[in-house]
């Protein structure tokens, strides 16, 4: 039993460094200073340490030992969490970063970052609305 939890964290940590490694790079072309740092050869462990601004960074830290949440202020450790509310912390900071990116999005472009319409969708003819008598 022991070695299949040790098998299924090890899991874990693999998924965890590709996920990390997917959003160092999604909030890289969003404008936030981010980086992934990879242990190894990337399968034992990662980094990942985002720049908020006015001082405020965050780091998730992933390994074979642990899961860890650090945000700091200036250099000061503010909040330190491991394990399970560790992964909630970056889930909760990622959703965030996500919601900012779409209300951006939708502010530089008002029909919400949908595509234009394909071509065929333009070419139909359209009937104004007729006005009430």
């Amino acid at each position: 039993m022991f070695l299949r939890l040790a098998t299924q964290y090890r899991d874990v940590v693999t998924d965890l460094v590709m996920s990390l490694q997917a959003l160092a790079e999604s909030l890289r072309r969003a404008g936030v200073l981010a980086t992934c740092y990879l242990c190894g050869d990337g399968t034992e462990g990662a980094s990942l340490v985002v720049d908020l601004k006015d001082g405020h960074a965050v780091r998730f830290l992933v390994s074979e030992r642990g899961i860890r949440w650090v945000e700091m202020r200036h250099g000061i450790e503010l909040v330190n969490l491991d394990g399970a509310e560790a992964i909630q912390e970056l889930d909760r900071l990622s959703t965030h970063l996500h919601s900012l990116q779409q209300r951006q999005s939708t502010a530089v472009n008002p029909r919400g970052g949908v595509h234009p319409p394909h071509r065929a969708e333009t070419s139909r003819s359209v009937t104004p609305p007729q006005a009430a008598s």
